[in-house]
Parts: C-alpha cells; structure tokens; sequence
C-alpha cells in the first residue's frame, strides 16, 4: 500500500520519479482501510530534504499510511518560507486533540545548546508529554532521541571529543527484538553528532533496553520493552548523499570538519559515496511500523480512550 500525503507536497515528485506509489486524498477515500496515521516533527532545516528521507523508507511498508508533518510554532525558520508550513505542516494546537498511531521526531542542528536553551524547547516538551497518552509508538532520532530522554527521564547528553561523522558499525543484542528481526549480527549506520548518551546513565535512570551499540559510536539504538518508545541516536533515513553535503557545509562555514569515515572510497571527497546501510534503513522502519505500530496501535483509538478513562486506567497509554 503507499503512503497518503498532501499531493502537492514537492516531496510528492520526487518519490514518484524513483517509483513510490503516493496516494493523494482522493483516490485514498475509495480504499475502505483504516490507514495507519503517522505524525512526523520535522525539526531539521531542509524541509524538504527530511520529509523525502523519511517518506521513502515508510512507502515500503505494505500497509496504508496517512503522513502528517508538524512543526514549533515558537521557532522561526530561517531556510523555509511561512507559507510552506502552513500549507503542509500542522501546529501543536491543530493536532493535539487527536491520536496518532505513530509518531516521528527528527533531529535538529542545535546540539551545541543546552536543552533548555533551544527557542522551542517548552514547546517540545509539550509535545513528548501528549505523545504518552495520544501516541502509540514514537520513534525518536538522533537530537530527538537525546532531547526526548532528557525530558522524559532527566538523562542528559555529553559532548564528545569530536564530532561522530561517518558510516559505522552497530552491533544488536543478543536478546531478540522485534525491531531487529531479518537483521545480521552487524548492521551499517551513518551518524552525524557532536554529543552522545551514556549507557551508563540509561542503564541507571530508566528501564528503557538497549537494542543496539558499536565501538565508535556507543549506544545506537534504545526502546521500551513495549516498543511505544523508540531511541535510535543514528541517522538511517539519510540518503547517500546528506553526509557529504553536511561535510561541505562544514568546510564553508570554516568548521574544519573531519572527512566523513568509511564512507568516500579512498576518502576522496569528489567521489561518489556508496550506499550500503539501505537495507537496513528499510527494515527497520518496516519493523517500526509492523510490530511497534501496526500490530499494537487500537484499531479504534475514540473507544479505547473512552474505555481506560472510564476504568480510570492510564496503562493504555503511558509507559509503565
């Protein structure tokens, strides 16, 4: 089945050109489905360039998904034209009295700030509190994985000697998860960070699992047993080409980035990059929406709030 976006979304064109079947609203109201309705907090700059990422890999699932983006009404964009998120994008306020089945933080370039510091922060947390009783499954990435843990358990993020640049690898549990499975022991990942968090202080402040880790880049992946929180401090969405233009960003401002590891052959910075943590991406968002969503989410969210209000039950929701 295709995912159901707004068909004037640009994003629209360029999947439809590598062959992904989009469904806009009409031709979805004649499929008697009860899609699946995804919630995406796009908080990184290039709009466009994030939406595409992530609409690619949740078009290969087999099930109908209705996408909708919303963003902070408390920061200003600097890259991205007011009309643009208006048009496309929903405030917390439009959205707040509904439920989602999932929901997808991204990450945003303000790791330099302490969270409180960040312009939209109070609103962000309004947004992970809602998400426990109006969200089944939420899927954090990379600064909304760390910020989402902070707000939710106080686990605070550390900067690292240099930043995190490049393709590298993860090892999973060997405790089987839901998430992982069809993966191999090892899988590819790139990563793009300044700061990290400790396993330690995950380990001692939640009762969250940590599902996957590597040498370099030290925790990768951590979720609730229940899987209705997931922390993935990677970037798996990105495309073969988003390192290298961040690295070239990096040489503009004059940041003195290091070249990206194991990603340009030879490290040669004109080259093409290859592309080899695909195959993992489209699994893992696959098994997000399968077995964290799909399979768990009430099929009819009215009456299943209806009924845990009415037994005084928040366990329907909240993360115990």
């Amino acid at each position: 089945m295709p995912i159901k976006i707004d068909k004037k979304l640009p994003a629209v064109d360029i999947l439809r050109s590598e062959n992904i079947f989009v469904m806009d609203d009409e031709r979805a109201e004649h499929q008697d489905i009860r899609p699946l309705n995804i919630l995406i907090l796009n908080l990184m700059p290039q709009k466009t360039v994030t939406e595409t990422q992530l609409l690619r890999h949740l078009a290969n699932t087999p099930l109908q998904l209705r996408i909708e983006f919303l963003y902070m009404t408390s920061h200003t964009f600097k890259t991205t034209h007011a009309d643009y998120m208006e048009t496309f994008y929903k405030t917390f306020d439009e959205i707040k009295g509904r439920y989602f089945d999932g929901l997808i933080v991204t990450g945003a370039p303000v790791e330099h700030l302490p969270f409180e510091a960040v312009d939209y922060w109070e609103e962000f947390r309004q947004v992970i509190d809602w998400s426990k009783s109006h969200v089944y499954s939420t899927l954090h990435i990379c600064w909304g994985a760390q910020a989402a843990l902070y707000a939710r358990y106080g686990i605070a993020k550390h900067q690292m000697k240099r930043k995190l640049s490049g393709i590298y690898s993860q090892s999973i549990s060997e405790k089987p998860n839901l998430l992982f499975r069809g993966f191999d022991d090892e899988y590819a990942a790139p990563h793009s960070r300044y700061t990290e968090v400790r396993k330690e202080d995950i380990l001692n402040k939640s009762n969250l699992e940590i599902l996957a880790c590597g040498e370099e880049v030290g925790v990768s992946v951590v979720a609730s047993r229940d899987l209705r929180e997931v922390y993935s401090f990677g970037h798996l969405e990105y495309g073969r080409e988003t390192l290298a233009k961040e690295y070239l960003r990096d040489v503009d401002e004059g940041l003195n980035p290091h070249i990206p590891e194991n990603y340009f052959k030879n490290d040669d910075v004109t080259s093409t990059p290859c592309l080899r943590w695909n195959l993992a991406a489209a699994l893992f968002f696959n098994n997000w929406i399968n077995y964290a969503v799909y399979q768990e989410t009430p099929f009819d969210w009215a009456n299943a709030a209806n009924a845990a209000n009415a037994a005084n039950d928040a366990s329907l929701f909240a993360y115990l």
